[in-house]
């Protein structure tokens, strides 16, 4: 069990989880009439994003605030941890972060897009509390 964190990022990891599994909710959500396909998409990246926050917070590893997904792996090896490999396409996300949620810069997205970005979220997301769930149900037994 990690120590307690001293970090200057402010939450716990499991703040930061609440808050990913929070945007996954929202990325999950039927799609109303009139959103477009890249504001779920936002979603499902800021889903992978705080996911991934969680778990650099988890292990004490500061970051900087950015939407950056490569960056923000990237910590984990310069910091000696591992991730799942199949977490690194979590990279695409970070295009649905700033890009894609303004007009001009790219085509419509399809509801395919959307549904291989919720793929890649809702793993991200599983990866970080199979990460720091187990600890925090120790923490609350006592163990």
């Amino acid at each position: 069990m990690p120590p307690k964190s001293d970090s200057s990022i402010p939450g716990s990891p499991e703040e930061w989880l609440m808050r990913a599994k929070s945007n996954l909710l929202l990325a999950r959500a039927e799609k109303p009439e009139g959103v477009f396909w890249e504001d779920m998409c936002y979603n499902a990246q800021q889903a992978a994003e705080k996911a991934i926050k969680a778990v650099l917070q988890y292990h004490h590893i500061v970051f900087r605030y950015i939407h950056d997904l490569s960056e923000l792996l990237e910590n984990f090896e310069k910091n000696g941890f591992d991730f799942p490999d199949d977490l690194k396409q979590a990279s695409v996300l970070t295009q649905y972060a700033i890009e894609t949620r303004y007009p001009g810069h790219f085509d419509d997205l399809t509801e395919e897009v959307y549904r291989q970005a919720l793929a890649i979220a809702e793993r991200t997301v599983a990866w970080a509390e199979s990460v720091i769930a187990p600890h925090a149900q120790d923490q609350q037994s006592g163990g």
